[in-house]
């Protein structure tokens, strides 16, 4: 499949976040990959995942297109999405349809900017598509201008100088400001919020915690009934 059909195949559709990190009750490649399988029979078209183990995994329960990312702490670094060539190397490797790797104005280990990976990473694997997770319209203007393939708002609010950032404010912003696909992500948590991105022109919409971290969706009906 080459890159525009990819995208058309993604558009006005559903792409469902299926991660859990090591501290969580539902860490396990096996679980991802049954949540991706789920997904898929609940009418998503694309899924997000985090670490080649989970992607290997995902792919042998579905065959859809596939935003991989991997989660990575360095020290002393707040970048931690895709943060370094390492890791895109690693999933371009594995193969996945879209790189997601955060596009925030914020340096790398390394001191690299997000503009010096994203050139090494294009040069390197020429047909790879990227995707710049990005908190600010700033950063998505500059992202796109950088040579990022599609932009989302995932960061919206979650760095430090974009704490009154909306995410589908920026999504409205990022549409009308940039010329590539712009996938809304980022605490779109309910059907209405998905369908209202789509009608502000986002491509895509990426759900995750709302569909697939019970324990999270547990917590807020748990606070509800118990506040007062």
């Amino acid at each position: 499949m080459n890159n525009q059909t990819l995208l058309n195949q993604l558009q006005h559709s559903l792409i469902v976040s299926c991660q859990a990190l090591e501290d969580e009750p539902l860490h396990s490649s096996f679980i991802m990959s049954k949540m991706a399988l789920a997904a898929k029979l609940g009418g998503a078209v694309g899924i997000r995942a985090n670490s080649v183990e989970d992607i290997q995994a995902i792919k042998q329960e579905v065959d859809l297109p596939i935003i991989g990312i991997i989660k990575k702490d360095y020290p002393d670094e707040a970048v931690f999405i895709t943060p370094t060539f390492t890791e895109i190397s690693a999933l371009a490797e594995e193969g996945v349809d879209i790189i997601a790797l955060d596009g925030t104005d914020r340096m790398r280990p390394g001191n690299q900017t997000f503009e010096e990976l994203l050139r090494q990473s294009k040069e390197a694997f020429p047909e790879q598509l990227f995707m710049a997770d990005v908190s600010t319209l700033e950063e998505g203007v500059l992202a796109v201008e950088a040579g990022a393939d599609i932009v989302a708002p995932t960061l919206a609010g979650y760095t430090p100088y974009s704490k009154d950032v909306k995410p589908l404010e920026l999504v409205k912003q990022l549409v009308e400001k940039v010329n590539v696909p712009v996938i809304a992500e980022g605490n779109f948590d309910t059907p209405e919020k998905a369908k209202l991105a789509i009608e502000l022109g986002a491509h895509a919409v990426v759900v995750g915690s709302a569909i697939t971290r019970p324990m999270n969706i547990t917590e807020k009906f748990a606070t509800a009934i118990h506040h007062k």
